[in-house]
């Protein structure tokens, strides 16, 4: 009797465990749809210019608050400095609440951010950010 709930609890620890790992990818085509909300305020061409908030071509992989000629609040640069790299991961956290994201990545509890949209549904971020991830 012992070894079936020692056996359930590994069960549950290992599917606790993987299961954290887990990630489903968002659809880029659905996320292109998703990204108009953000055209008010961001630019994806190459090259394109900085609006309210910075140009997001090629964010791919980019440290947080480099882009030239964009004004960063202090947490932003903070947050790229303690090694805040943009992922697919990363977006879909930070759309959903990017003041609460911002704050926990640069360790600054008033730390501030000019991004006033949180993406409620998760498939839209996740869409979004995979749209995002495809633009370099």
């Amino acid at each position: 009797m012992k070894t079936g709930k020692g056996l359930s609890l590994a069960l549950a620890a290992a599917i606790a465990l993987f299961g954290s790992f887990a990630w489903a990818e968002g659809d880029a085509a659905k996320g292109k749809t998703g990204y108009k909300k953000c055209k008010a305020c961001h630019t994806i061409e190459e090259g394109g210019k900085n609006k309210i908030g910075p140009n997001l071509f090629a964010i791919g992989g980019r440290q947080a608050g480099i882009v030239p000629k964009y004004k960063y609040s202090k947490s932003y640069v903070t947050a790229g400095e303690k090694g805040l790299v943009w992922t697919e991961e990363n977006l879909v956290e930070y759309l959903a609440d990017p003041k609460a994201f911002i704050r926990q990545a640069s360790g600054d509890p008033k730390g501030r951010t000019k991004m006033p949209l949180k993406l409620k549904k998760e498939e839209t971020r996740r869409d979004v950010a995979a749209y995002l991830m495809t633009q370099k």
